[in-house]
């Protein structure tokens, strides 16, 4: 029993170096910067057309020269002079400059910053630090061509665009080159989805064929992080994540800057930017090839996309180029919709086999009871119930190491001097009566991913984003205001002690006494969803193992009787 104590003890210290490394290594909070400061973004204010003197090729039938948008120059950005568009939906406030179709500012009108700040909402794309961020659009032409780039003057019908009781929402930007060319830019909003749809459309009145591709990139603002153990939040991921059509990866700022640029080839890829709970993505429509290239310049971190074959299209004609954008929280349903793998920027790390059909579970529950910490609740008891005969196993072993505590206690007077033989006469006992004394470890070891789940669910889950349960408690994914739920965890996991064999050796337990205090603090900081699982799962214990005491107790009586009968 004292090497399962031990072995407990020891599983609980890893867990917390492993949660804490985990923090360090993959999440930062939002850069802190003073008012009245804008960065330097590295645009091309030029942006001049492609040429085949100094583009590499690109794997055309032709060997026509490749597009690329000019992204790693340094000239300064101030806030843009053309006009701007505003779009109002019923989920998002917006505002697309006329100046390049580019989309400047996104505000999610249901995601205050804080609940006690229901005025002050979640801004993913601004002009204004730090929510600084930009979703640039065009297409380039081969040949010198016209073309129109994310610089490129639009014109709009009208200034200000809203869904009101529409189902959906299509603002048109158009330019009109003299020689023939017409591109025109359209952004589709649906009613209460944070996909837009972008479709960059080019016609060719000329009598000369175009040829061209399109791009797309996200601008975001990129700084080395701050962190703080006494907010969660703190530690949540800022920064770019790709997909290259087999995994997804989230690029650290640092890497960036010592390796480089990190460019990447695929047919069914995607890029974005998250900002904790929230992402801009870009999905380019699968199928065609793109050259994928992420960057950090200074402070400013640039994601790309841009068509590696050029599109012909022949006087008299047109062509769509359609990409799908997403602003907005991470609403995994949503995500699905443009496809299955974006909703990898919800990222439950190494446990996600596990985190993914929790958090469905949790769903499930949650569209029974409408509240998410009791689905938590439920959820908690179900997997309880899930391993319910593996920890009656462990529970009956346990409680029969209790009833042979003054039995160890009378050997350990006997052969307190000789430890050797101690050790074969414990060995004995338990082989007498039949009792594994590391039984107790298994249920425990195998239960912990489950804990370890629950917590990136509760991190990385925007539904659980200030999401009230009951009472004093507002937030599931925030420590609790009070700390009065990590108290009632730290007095279940005392009288948990209670119900359970006692270490022979003193200094086990002391340090086994000292456990719930240590828990206790350590929980303080804790999502307080995850400390309500812990709470629900510790209660749900002590009730099966007062019950299991029981049974052996009486086992234990009706046994005796027996023998005293049969003597």
């Amino acid at each position: 029993m004292d090497n399962q104590r031990l072995l407990i003890w020891a599983f609980f210290g890893l867990m917390a170096w492993i949660t804490y490394q985990t923090w360090v290594q993959d999440y930062a909070p939002k850069p802190a910067i003073p008012s009245g400061e804008r960065p330097a973004l590295a645009v091309d204010e030029t942006a001049p057309p492609a040429s085949e003197d100094d583009l590499p090729q690109i794997s055309a039938p032709d060997s026509a020269p490749a597009i690329s948008p000019d992204a790693n120059t340094t000239e300064p950005v101030s806030a843009p002079a053309a006009p701007v568009v505003r779009v109002t939906t019923d989920v998002l406030d917006l505002e697309i400059s006329t100046g390049g179709g580019t989309l400047q500012k996104a505000v999610l009108l249901n995601y205050p910053v804080a609940k006690d700040r229901p005025d002050e909402l979640v801004r993913l794309l601004s002009f204004d630090p730090p929510e600084l961020g930009l979703i640039e659009s065009g297409v380039r032409s081969l040949g010198g061509a016209a073309e129109a780039t994310h610089l490129t003057i639009f014109e709009s019908p009208q200034t200000r665009y809203e869904l009101d009781g529409a189902e959906e929402l299509v603002v048109p930007l158009v330019w009109t080159d003299p020689g023939g060319i017409v591109i025109e830019k359209r952004y589709r909003f649906k009613r209460g989805s944070y996909i837009i749809e972008l479709e960059q459309e080019v016609g060719n009145t000329s009598a000369e064929p175009w040829r061209g591709a399109e791009y797309v990139r996200i601008k975001r603002y990129s700084k080395e992080q701050e962190r703080s153990m006494f907010d969660v939040d703190s530690y949540s991921f800022q920064g770019p994540i790709i997909y290259d059509g087999e995994k997804s990866e989230k690029l650290k700022r640092d890497d960036l800057i010592d390796d480089g640029k990190y460019e990447y080839y695929s047919q069914r890829g995607w890029f974005g930017s998250i900002q904790h709970h929230f992402v801009s993505a870009v999905v380019p429509a699968p199928g065609s090839d793109y050259r994928y290239e992420v960057s950090v310049d200074g402070s400013i971190a640039t994601s790309s996309a841009i068509g590696r074959n050029a599109s012909s299209v022949e006087p008299g004609s047109s062509k769509v180029f359609a990409t799908s954008l997403f602003v907005g929280p991470k609403l995994q349903a949503q995500l699905e919709e443009i496809d299955e793998t974006l909703k990898l920027t919800v990222d439950y790390g190494w446990l996600t086999i596990i985190s993914q059909p929790l958090f469905w579970l949790l769903s499930l529950v949650h569209g029974f009871v409408a509240n998410w910490g009791v689905s938590i609740i439920i959820v908690t008891l179900l997997i309880k119930l899930a391993f319910y005969k593996l920890t009656e196993s462990s529970g009956r072993s346990m409680a029969k190491m209790r009833n042979l505590q003054p039995r160890m206690k009378a050997l350990q007077d006997r052969y307190k001097d000789d430890r050797q033989a101690l050790s074969q006469a414990m060995m004995e006992l338990y082989k007498r009566e039949k009792v594994n004394p590391a039984a107790g470890c298994l249920p425990i070891l195998i239960q912990m991913p489950f804990f370890l789940a629950f917590y990136w669910v509760l991190l990385e889950s925007v539904e659980m984003r200030q999401a009230p349960f009951a009472l004093w408690i507002t937030d599931l994914s925030t420590r609790d205001p009070y700390f009065i739920l990590p108290l009632i965890m730290g007095a279940a996991m005392f009288m948990q002690q209670k119900l359970n064999p006692a270490p022979a050796d003193p200094v086990q337990a002391k340090v086994m006494q000292i456990m719930p205090i240590m828990f206790t603090v350590f929980f303080a900081f804790f999502p307080s969803g995850l400390v309500l699982y812990w709470v629900t799962n510790t209660l749900l214990s002590i009730a099966q193992q007062w019950k299991i005491n029981r049974v052996v107790e009486l086992e234990a009586k009706t046994q005796k009787g027996g023998k005293k009968k049969d003597g």
